[in-house]
Formats: structure tokens, C-alpha cells, sequence
């Protein structure tokens, strides 16, 4: 992987928990998260499973999409150990699988397709309109605002420095807990320079796109990501690179929830850059679980 970003501490230790120690062939470790959380993170481990897939590939074949399985809560007080399989090497397509690994169980299944670059056919949806990233206040600016009667937890939280700058386009949700459609979108972006390896801004953006994709189902129960009497968990996580990208410039990510149900919610997402152009999709369903009948993940 390459050095350090410029940037902002918490993205150069993203960059260093990217950066995989190679054990023997097929085998990477990753370095402990120090984010604060009860568990890891499930966004870093997205991440650091592409690394671990795009380690075995050949770097001017980027990955095209990734399909992933949440199996159980990550140790954030352990690494966490890839284990990856070389299913295919095509003429045009490589496949591979990747299992991560705590405690001797694997935590998390991904299966990765990297493709070789080639023209063809396109067509795109047309990226929304809303205000630009500089006309929106940054999180740390929403706390003296609409934000200032949230839960500590919560308020806590987004005043830490954090690896991703993020613009919420309607922050409304917080100033009342009124139900409104689930639906949202966020201006995203790296919290620094990063050097020009697309497989890193590749890994970045899969970190940062599971952080408020599942928070997105809450908005139809007027509910909030830190609200203490509901247990969510991504339980899958699927995307697709389109086009290239840089994780470093604003990326919009436009997000809705078209059905919860079964105490599972499904979500999925839309990432532009500024020119407009789709660079990637993403799906995910999680467990939405009322805290007074929940029960551990097993």
C-alpha cells in the first residue's frame, strides 16, 4: 500500500489499518481498529477485504464488485486475519473470495469480481439535484445548530476528528423525531489527500458506504443511529465500482430504504461524483431490532 496521506490523523490511521501485513500466500493480517467502538466496524472490514482480494490481482484490474456477509461482531481489541482464495484468473474477469478471521471463526465472507478495463455501451441516472458540499455546514457546525439537543452519545461522537468529511444535504431529521420518508443524501469525501492508488480509494469508499446506509431505514420510525432502545447490524453489504473515482474529491451518496420488515431493513445507495458522473451502487440489508426484544447476534 502506499504512505501516508496528507491529511487529518484519524485518515492517516485509516490508511495504516489498510495497510495489510502479508503472512504467507493468501494470507494478510490487518491492524487493529482504535475507533472507539464496541465492535469493529463493519465499513473497515469491507475495506480492508478488498485490500486483502486486490493484493492477488493485477493492479491495472480493478475490482468491479464485491458481495459480503456480516457473520458475527468483530473484536476490536484483536487483528483480524484474510484468508483469500484465488477462485479464477479469466481473460477478462478474476474472482476471488475472501474470509475474515478472529478468534479462529471467520467474522465476515466477501466474494470480489475484478474486471479488465475495456469501452462499451453506457448510460447512467441522472445524480439529484442538491446544494453543494461548501453551502453545508460541516457536522461539527451542525452541533451548535440543529444538532445541539441530540443525545451526548451521538453529539460525542461527531465532534471527534474523524477519516471521512461528511455534509448532510437535510439535517431536519434531528431537529424532530416526526417520521419522514427514508430517504437521504450525504456529500462524502476523505478527510485529506490520498496517494494515486485506485485500489485504496476504492477501499476507502467501501469503508465510508456502510456508515449511514442502514441509518437510513430509521428516518421512516423518526428513529436515530445512537438511540439506546434499538439494536441495528449490517448483515450483508453488496457494490459496484462503475466508473473511476477519486475518494479525495466530494462524492454524493444518495440513499433510501425501500422496505423493512421481519425486523430487517433493506437499503441501498447511489454514489456520484461532482461532474455528475455514477461511480458506484450499493445494497445492503441490516437487522433493525426493537432493544426490548433484543438478543445477541448468533
Amino acid at each position: 500500500m502506499p504512505a501516508q496521506p496528507e491529511g487529518s490523523s484519524a485518515l492517516q490511521n485509516l490508511i495504516a489499518t489498510l495497510n495489510l501485513e502479508p503472512l504467507e500466500d493468501n494470507l494478510f493480517r490487518g491492524p487493529r481498529s482504535n475507533e472507539g467502538w464496541q465492535r469493529v466496524y463493519g465499513g473497515l472490514v469491507l475495506g480492508q477485504s478488498l485490500v486483502a482480494a486486490a493484493l492477488t490481482v493485477d493492479p491495472n484490474r480493478p475490482i468491479h464488485s464485491l458481495h459480503g456477509y456480516f457473520l458475527l461482531a468483530g473484536d476490536p481489541e484483536r487483528e483480524i486475519v484474510y484468508d483469500v482464495e484465488r477462485i479464477r484468473d479469466g481473460g477478462s474477469f478474476t474472482t476471488r473470495r475472501v474470509r475474515a478471521i478472529q478468534h479462529g471463526r471467520a467474522i465476515f465472507s466477501m466474494s470480489a469480481s475484478f474486471h479488465k478495463a475495456e469501452d462499451g455501451y453506457e448510460h447512467q441516472s441522472t445524480m439529484p439535484e442538491v446544494p453543494p458540499p461548501e453551502a453545508l455546514p460541516s457536522a461539527k457546525e451542525l452541533m451548535s445548530g440543529v444538532m445541539a439537543n441530540l443525545p451526548e452519545n451521538m453529539r460525542g461522537y461527531w465532534r471527534r476528528e474523524h477519516p471521512i468529511d461528511v455534509r448532510i444535504v437535510d439535517a431536519s431529521r434531528y431537529a424532530s423525531r416526526e417520521p419522514q420518508p427514508p430517504a437521504q443524501a450525504i456529500w462524502l469525501r476523505a478527510n485529506g489527500t490520498l496517494p494515486d492508488s485506485p485500489y485504496l480509494h476504492q477501499a476507502v469508499l467501501a469503508y465510508a458506504s456502510d456508515f449511514t446506509l442502514l441509518d437510513t431505514a430509521l428516518i421512516a420510525h423518526g428513529k436515530l443511529l445512537f438511540d439506546q432502545d434499538i439494536q441495528l447490524a449490517s448483515l450483508d453489504h453488496a457494490m459496484w465500482f462503475h466508473r473511476p473515482f477519486r475518494a479525495d474529491d466530494w462524492l454524493l451518496y444518495v440513499q433510501d430504504s425501500p422496505s423493512a420488515s421481519r425486523a430487517r431493513a433493506y437499503c441501498r445507495g447511489a454514489i456520484f461524483d461532482r461532474r455528475g458522473g455514477l461511480v458506484a451502487s450499493t445494497v445492503q440489508e441490516g437487522l433493525m431490532r426493537p432493544r426490548e426484544t433484543a438478543f445477541p447476534i448468533k
